[in-house]
């Protein structure tokens, strides 16, 4: 079974493993979340998760333009009760601002929530899966 990049990152980086945990293996656990979140192409476009319910897209805006220019920035709701979905999308002007907010931002505190931030992934065509190992049929 496959695990989605980056949640291993998440669940370890929980207050019940951050305060029990050794700094070898935070470190270790670390270096492997960078690496599968390494694997997706750099973007301008960030893709960030872990948003408290209550987040605006201009809250969004407002702490992540403290590491370059935002282009856009939008908190994903649902269509009938316009409540937050709980992630949304950054756009930066350069490549370069989009790597300092991904860094700056990653693993910190936004409105009391650990949010989490990657460059975010090209949409898949409609129909196929984002992740290609767990389409295996088992027989």
């Amino acid at each position: 079974m496959a695990l989605r990049p980056g949640l291993v990152k998440r669940f370890l980086s929980t207050s019940i493993f951050t305060s029990q945990s050794s700094p070898a293996a935070i470190a270790s656990a670390s270096a492997s979340a960078s690496a599968s979140a390494s694997a997706s192409p750099p973007s301008t476009t960030l893709f960030v998760s872990g948003l408290n319910k209550r987040t605006t897209s201009e809250k969004l805006q407002e702490a992540f333009s403290k590491f370059g220019e935002v282009v856009h920035a939008r908190v994903v709701t649902d269509r009938a009760s316009g409540y937050s979905k709980g992630f949304g999308f950054v756009n930066y002007a350069t490549l370069e601002d989009a790597e300092k907010g991904m860094k700056g931002m990653d693993a910190q505190f936004l409105d009391g929530w650990v949010i989490f931030a990657e460059y975010a992934r090209p949409r898949t065509p409609p129909g196929q899966s984002a992740y290609p190992e767990t389409n295996q049929h088992i027989g």
